[in-house]
C-alpha cells in the first residue's frame, strides 16, 4: 500500500518537511531502506545507516539536518516508539481474512454474528455465541457456548475461547491462545502436605499416601475493552466467580493466568509471566518476563517488576521490585553488590584468622 510523505505526518500528528508528495510503499531499517521505504530514523544513532541505504525519506529526530543525510523529504518525531504505533498501524495490512462465512466453518443455527463478519476456514462457533459487528476470525478458531464477544474482535488461528467467557470492543488474540480452560484445583480428603508444609513453613511430621479430588470450575472469563492476549496464553476460567482481565491490558506470550485472578486496567504482562490463583493484581502494573505471582497475594496500582522478579507477598501501589523473593529495587541492587564483595570479604576473613593469635598463645 503506498502512502504519501504529507499524509503518514497527518495521521501522526507530526510536522514534515520537504516533497510531502513523495509516495512510500513501506518503512524499513535505515541501512536496509530502498528508494520506495521510509526509513526509521528516530534517534540521531542511526543517521549513520541513511548514508548506506538508499531511502529518500525518513522519520527522524527533531531537528534533524535531513538535507545532510541526502533525503528529499523529513517526518519529525519527538517521541521515536510513539511514531513508531502509529506508523505501523498505518501500514499494517491485517490478516487475510475473506469476508462473510467461509463454507467449511461451523455455526450453530442459534448463534448471533454481527454485520461484516469476517469468518475464516474450520472455525467452529457454538450454540448460543453473540459477537458483535465488525468481527475477523481466522482459520481453525473454536469459540463455545455461551461464549460472547464486543465488536470488531479479530481472533487469529487456532484460538480457543471457552464456554461463557465475556470479551468486550476491540479485542486482539493471538494464535494458540486459550480463554476459558478449567482451572488447576485439586484438594484430598484429609490435610496435604502443601498444606502442612504452609502452615509450617517447610517441615512434615508425616508424609502419607494422598489422593487429588478436582473442584470443578462453575465460574468463566470476563475480559473488558482493548485488551491484546499473546500466542499460546492461557487465562483459566473461576471456580465460582469469573476470572477477570481489565479493559487496556496487554498480555505477551506464554502467559498464564490462574483460576479467580482479577487484573485491572492498562496492566502490562509480558512472556512467561505466571499469576497463581485468587491473586489480584491492580490497575497499570507492568510484570516483566517470568515473573511469577503468588496465590491469594495483591500487587498494587502502579508496581514495575523487573524480569523474573517471584513476588510472594502483597505489594503496596507504585513499588518497583526485583529478584526471588521480590524486595524493593534499590534494595535488590545493593544486595547483589554487597554479593559481589563476598569473596573478597572472604579472603579477608581467612587471612584475619590466620594472623589472630590462637587460645593457647593467648593464655600464655
Amino acid at each position: 500500500m503506498a502512502h504519501r510523505i504529507g499524509d503518514i505526518a497527518r495521521a501522526l500528528g507530526a510536522e514534515a518537511e520537504g516533497d510531502l508528495d513523495l509516495v512510500v510503499t513501506g518503512a524499513a531499517e535505515p541501512q536496509a531502506a530502498g528508494p520506495d521505504q521510509l526509513a526509521l530514523a528516530m534517534d540521531p544513532r542511526y543517521a549513520d545507516g541513511i548514508s548506506r541505504g538508499q531511502a529518500r525519506a525518513a522519520v527522524v529526530w527533531p531537528g534533524a539536518d535531513w538535507r545532510a543525510m541526502g533525503l528529499k523529504a523529513a517526518i519529525f518525531a519527538p517521541r521515536g516508539r510513539l511514531a513508531m504505533a502509529g506508523l505501523t498501524r498505518l501500514m499494517d495490512p491485517g490478516p487475510d481474512i475473506a469476508p462473510g462465512v467461509h463454507p467449511t466453518a461451523v455455526v450453530d443455527p442459534t448463534a448471533e454474528i454481527g454485520a461484516g463478519a469476517s469468518i475464516g476456514p474450520f472455525v467452529v462457533i457454538g450454540a448460543g455465541v453473540r459477537i458483535g459487528p465488525g468481527a475477523r476470525i481466522a482459520s481453525h478458531v473454536s469459540i463455545a457456548e455461551g461464549a460472547r464477544i464486543g465488536a470488531d474482535p479479530l481472533v487469529l488461528q487456532g484460538a480457543r475461547i471457552g464456554a461463557r467467557v465475556t470479551i468486550g470492543d476491540r479485542f486482539i488474540c493471538q494464535p494458540g491462545a486459550v480463554i476459558g480452560a478449567d482451572g488447576f484445583s485439586f484438594v484430598t480428603p484429609e490435610k496435604s502436605g502443601v498444606e502442612e508444609i504452609r502452615e509450617t513453613l517447610g517441615s512434615r511430621a508425616e508424609i502419607k499416601v494422598q489422593t487429588w479430588t478436582r473442584i470443578h470450575s462453575l465460574g468463566a472469563v470476563t475480559i473488558g475493552d482493548d485488551v491484546e492476549i499473546g500466542a499460546n496464553v492461557c487465562i483459566d476460567r473461576g471456580t465460582i466467580r469469573d476470572t477477570q482481565i481489565g479493559s487496556g491490558t496487554k498480555l505477551d506470550n506464554l502467559v498464564h493466568v490462574g483460576h479467580n485472578v482479577q487484573i485491572g486496567r492498562d496492566c502490562l504482562l509480558c512472556g512467561q509471566v505466571g499469576i497463581a490463583g485468587s491473586a489480584r493484581i491492580g490497575d497499570r502494573v507492568v510484570l516483566a518476563g517470568q515473573c511469577g505471582v503468588n496465590d491469594n497475594i495483591f500487587v498494587g496500582d502502579d508496581v514495575i517488576a523487573g524480569g523474573a522478579t517471584k513476588i510472594f507477598t502483597n505489594a503496596p501501589a507504585g513499588r518497583v521490585l526485583l529478584g526471588y523473593p521480590a524486595v524493593k529495587m534499590e534494595s535488590h541492587v545493593e544486595m547483589q553488590k554487597a554479593l559481589r564483595r563476598l569473596p573478597r570479604l572472604a579472603a579477608r576473613v581467612a587471612a584475619l584468622e590466620k594472623d589472630a593469635p590462637t587460645a593457647a598463645e593467648t593464655e600464655e
